[in-house]
């Protein structure tokens, strides 16, 4: 890889201050804390199922709830990902996973498109894991789907235990981000599209 694809991005507001640093071409590292355990423990599992190398500080207004820190992550991480795609010169640009975990099983497709779409069909049977509020899910996925400018679409076809339906998720998004941005030398550091760009 001649090209390091990875990229550090800051966003700071009244009610978050975030800074995360992504690698698409990592070995699974992930140093995260969140103030959310479980929050952390889907960042690690994105991170270790793609592959990819993450470093976040995240700092948000929990006294308030979980929300504003779980939807700005997922706005940095989104912005990280697309400009560490860079052109997006010679990835495959799709990727897609059907993931089982125990009793459930879920399916995740991605399309580093530039035109952001989130298409999201499940529903959990409790209102939280942990400290995370279930709700959030979507929001954090939809955060990243348009920072991105990404076309995701997560859908559970066997639901369950809440837990397991979230962790699904996120390691079957990682399969598909990871197929997704993975380098095809039959491309020729060309693109994949009719357009000439994507």
């Amino acid at each position: 890889m001649s090209e390091e694809r990875r990229a550090k991005v800051a966003r700071k507001t009244k009610e978050t201050d975030i800074t995360i640093d992504f690698s698409i071409d990592g070995s699974g590292e992930c140093q995260v804390s969140s103030g959310i355990g479980f929050f952390d423990h889907m960042l690690d599992a994105f991170t270790r199922h793609g592959l990819f190398d993450l470093s976040a500080s995240i700092k948000g207004d929990l006294q308030v709830d979980c929300h504003h820190t779980i939807e700005d992550t997922g706005i940095v991480l989104g912005n990280a990902i697309k400009k560490a795609c860079g052109g997006k010169l010679g990835i495959k640009r799709y990727g897609s996973c059907i993931l089982p975990m125990d009793e459930t099983l879920v399916l995740v497709a991605v399309d580093l498109c530039n035109r952001p779409y989130l298409s999201f069909e499940a529903e959990f049977p409790t209102e939280k894991i942990g400290y995370m509020d279930t709700e959030m899910v979507k929001e954090f996925f939809y955060a990243i789907s348009y920072s991105a400018g990404m076309n995701l679409h997560i859908k559970v076809l066997t639901p369950g235990n809440s837990h397991h339906m979230c962790e699904a998720m996120f390691k079957a998004f990682a399969k598909a981000l990871d197929e997704a941005t993975t380098i095809d030398p039959r491309l020729n550091n060309s693109t994949m599209t009719t357009k000439g760009s994507i």
